[in-house]
């Protein structure tokens, strides 16, 4: 048992000094001496674990996915009204984006991979898109959304909006501003979606959610 715990302990180191590397130099630009040295282990060590520097950035994504469902889980409450649900995710990812070095790996890697894809071989921005596709869907019965919206199209936008405000923030070294511009971003987006009366009460919820992250 304690040879078990110990390997735990050093894939955990491996895997953390991996996202370290990972989001500061890109998937390209990393190497694995560069992963060892930040890790503090050996060079056998990290092979152990991990066949390749893809197996390994794979793993990352896995763990940084699941830390940000883990974030989020809170949201998936059916009692939790689905809109306000939708609103509070996008800040979660541009909370963890820049405090959580693996969540922010996870997000750079997946679109520096290509496919992505983690080890266990499942898509996870499909996994998301459904994820928003059913919210969207919940909130058009719940009234929140207008009701001749489809929840595909609706669900594959609020997707777009994240990744999309992510992906400018990460080109444009602003990350500290990514929650900043999620609201911005739902300020002018929710007329378009959301009844005209309640507009202003998620508007002002998108609002107060930004000031848990920006005082």
């Amino acid at each position: 048992m304690a040879r078990q715990a110990r390997a735990e302990i050093t894939r955990d180191s491996v895997l953390a000094g991996a996202a370290d590397v990972f989001l500061r130099l890109g998937y390209a630009n990393a190497s694995l001496s560069e992963i060892i040295a930040q890790s503090n282990v050996t060079k056998g060590a990290l092979y152990f674990h991990f066949g390749s520097k893809e197996e390994l950035a794979r793993a990352v994504v896995d763990q940084g996915n699941e830390r940000l469902v883990s974030a989020c889980q809170g949201f998936f409450d059916p009692r939790v009204p689905a809109l306000e649900a939708c609103i509070g995710i996008t800040y979660v990812v541009a909370d963890l984006t820049m405090n959580d070095p693996m969540v922010g790996a996870m997000l750079k890697l997946t679109h520096q991979i290509g496919d992505y894809r983690g080890a266990t071989g499942d898509n996870i921005a499909k996994t998301w898109g459904e994820t928003h596709r059913l919210l969207a869907e919940r909130a058009i019965t719940q009234g929140d959304l207008k009701p001749d919206l489809d929840p595909d199209t609706i669900g594959m936008l609020l997707q777009e909006i994240t990744s999309g405000v992510h992906i400018v923030a990460v080109s444009t070294e602003s990350i500290d501003q990514m929650a900043t511009r999620m609201e911005r971003a739902w300020y002018f987006l929710l007329p378009s979606i959301v009844p005209e009366e309640k507009v202003a009460y998620f508007r002002e919820f998108a609002a107060r959610r930004l000031r848990r992250y920006v005082q």
